[in-house]
């Protein structure tokens, strides 16, 4: 078995698996989007990253590859590439993993930088190309429906709706849920300048940047690719922390120029990542979620 008949069979590459006409060895499950990962060994020695799930939702992987080269498109980050999306599987080029570096951080913020000027539209979400529709964030949908206003998209994409999960799923308290549907009320006032729409990764915590055995950085699980606010992916890069996040800042000032105000929107960006979060994991994040929102006051 080789690449090339991978290629040309994408569709048999579950039974290829099953029946051990390719090497596999089980990498680790990821609990967020309650994936199984495993890396693919061909006979041409060609190394690869599958990634799984059983009954996954419709679109789940198309969305994630799709976000994946329309990320690449503009030349400026190191996606792998994407060799097949099926409902249940996506697999790509394994890109082996190294450590983080100060230059690598750094070349990450310039890249970031010149992915974030790659946006070309008019509208927030989904970009103005056939096909692209929702995505997913973890395992949870995510509503890419275009809006022209980024507050309006920000609060009635990215916040109401894990709000009304957290509500609905008994995570938070009456009063906590509406404490923080008050708070959503005042985004459109602390958005700072207008920005026009970026080509951002959506979902970009330190866990999605991958550093290669150079200590190149590549951007990996983007099914939560969309036109939206550039410091939203910078913020989500320090909502758990990032290696050489200082470098990383520093090199995206350099190449484009952040408005004034931006860190503090930080926290402001933070919360579209936390409520889902609360969503998926449940009331550990109710405290953290409530404190950043009233940072809104």
């Amino acid at each position: 078995m080789n690449l090339a008949d991978l290629r040309a069979n994408p569709a048999a590459i579950p039974q290829f698996i099953t029946h051990q006409r390719i090497r596999v060895a089980e990498i680790q499950r990821d609990p967020a989007a309650a994936c199984r990962t495993q890396l693919l060994t061909l006979d041409d020695g060609t190394h690869l990253f599958a990634k799984s799930r059983a009954a996954a939702p419709v679109g789940f992987f198309t969305a994630e590859a799709r976000g994946l080269n329309w990320l690449a498109e503009g030349g400026s980050v190191r996606v792998p590439e994407v060799i097949a999306a099926l409902e249940e599987l996506l697999v790509v080029r394994w890109v082996p993993p190294g450590q983080p570096t100060r230059a690598g951080s750094a070349e990450l913020g310039r890249q970031l930088a010149q992915m974030h000027q790659a946006g070309d539209a008019t509208t927030f979400g989904a970009p103005p190309m056939a096909g692209f529709g929702n995505g997913f964030v973890g395992v949870l949908p995510l509503d890419n429906t275009p809006c022209p206003d980024w507050a309006e998209f920000f609060v009635t994409r990215r916040l109401e709706p894990y709000l009304r999960q957290a509500r609905d799923r008994g995570i938070l308290e009456s009063d906590q849920s509406a404490e923080l549907a008050a708070l959503l009320d005042k985004v459109p006032d602390r958005t700072g300048p207008a920005e026009p729409p970026a080509r951002i990764h959506g979902d970009l915590w330190s866990g999605n940047v991958h550093y290669d055995a150079a200590g190149h950085p590549w951007l990996v699980d983007a099914a939560a690719a969309h036109l939206g606010h550039r410091e939203t992916d910078l913020a989500t890069l320090q909502l758990f922390g990032a290696p050489f996040l200082v470098d990383i800042l520093e090199s995206y000032n350099e190449q484009h120029q952040l408005a004034d105000g931006w860190r503090e929107r930080v926290t402001l960006h933070q919360l579209h990542l936390l409520l889902v979060h609360l969503v998926v994991f449940g009331s550990s994040y109710v405290g953290q979620t409530v404190r950043a929102a009233r940072t809104l006051q």
